[in-house]
């Protein structure tokens, strides 16, 4: 028997209501329960909002199928400026399929795409999601990125997930040249590195191995490492290179910048 327009109307509305209360219990639920175990379950979360959103859609297509087929008869003349229209909806739908098969990144990952980084918190089958990170600083802005899909397949992306953990972080400082002799600070700034690296030595060695090992490719570190360069002007350069966790970068940064500038001043 078929089904009364304003019976699948009623239909498609109760759907739409159900689909949208079912994602917000089930995210709700997850959330609470994988925050007391203190597990990053995200992409559960997000798999399940997808799926509930493929199923509403499959539903709301065999509601309305006979007027979808009629509709799309009627509009037949229209076809090409249809496509035209709708070509960002589509590469958006299959900029989805590939992510999804090639799983570039996954939820909680960090990830680069041109000059926007940031933490991937949720991908549907328009956009990527991302919690905007400073790529200098590795702290979070506050702010959020929304990348369409049809966009990821064009351009690059950088999966920078192991940063989220340790870093290669290296910073320079440039000084005038003086009388001072730049070389009589590398071994008092090489000791205060290693000193300041104490403390995560071993858990360093551990994850450059292990990153190592997944990328098949040798990575700078453990070991903090300072050169000596002049810039084209003349002026001493003074490079660290230091493989350390991420959430203290900056602050040996600092230790570091003021032990440079004290040595520095005695020398002169």
């Amino acid at each position: 028997m078929e089904l009364t327009s304003n019976f699948k109307l009623a239909l498609t509305i109760g759907a739409i209501i159900l689909a949208i209360i079912l994602k917000v219990f089930i995210s709700t639920f997850l959330k609470k329960r994988y925050k007391k175990k203190g597990l990053d379950k995200r992409y559960l979360v997000n798999n399940i909002k997808n799926a509930i959103n493929l199923m509403l859609i499959v539903l709301l297509f065999f509601f309305w199928s006979t007027e979808l087929q009629r509709f799309a008869l009627s509009i037949a003349a229209f076809v090409v400026a249809i496509v035209i229209a709708t070509k960002e909806i589509i590469q958006c739908f299959i900029g989805f399929i590939y992510l999804s098969t090639s799983a570039p990144f996954r939820i909680g990952d960090w990830v680069q795409v041109n000059d926007n980084c940031g933490e991937v918190s949720e991908i549907d089958w328009a956009k990527v999601t991302l919690l905007e990170v400073d790529i200098h600083t590795y702290s979070y802005t506050g702010k959020t990125i929304y990348l369409p899909n049809s966009l990821l397949m064009l351009q690059s992306i950088r999966n920078l997930n192991f940063m989220r953990r340790y870093v290669n972080h290296s910073f320079a400082i440039v000084r005038e040249s003086t009388n001072a002799v730049p070389i009589n600070l590398i071994s008092e700034l090489k000791q205060k590195a290693i000193t300041y690296c104490s403390s995560f030595k071993d858990v360093a060695e551990r994850y450059n191995a292990l990153i190592e090992n997944r990328l098949d490719v040798a990575i700078a570190g453990p070991e903090p490492s300072i050169k000596i360069s002049t810039t084209d002007i003349g002026h001493v350069k003074i490079t660290f290179s230091l493989f350390c966790p991420t959430e203290d970068a900056i602050e040996i940064e600092q230790k570091l910048t003021t032990d440079f500038f004290v040595l520095w001043n005695n020398y002169s």
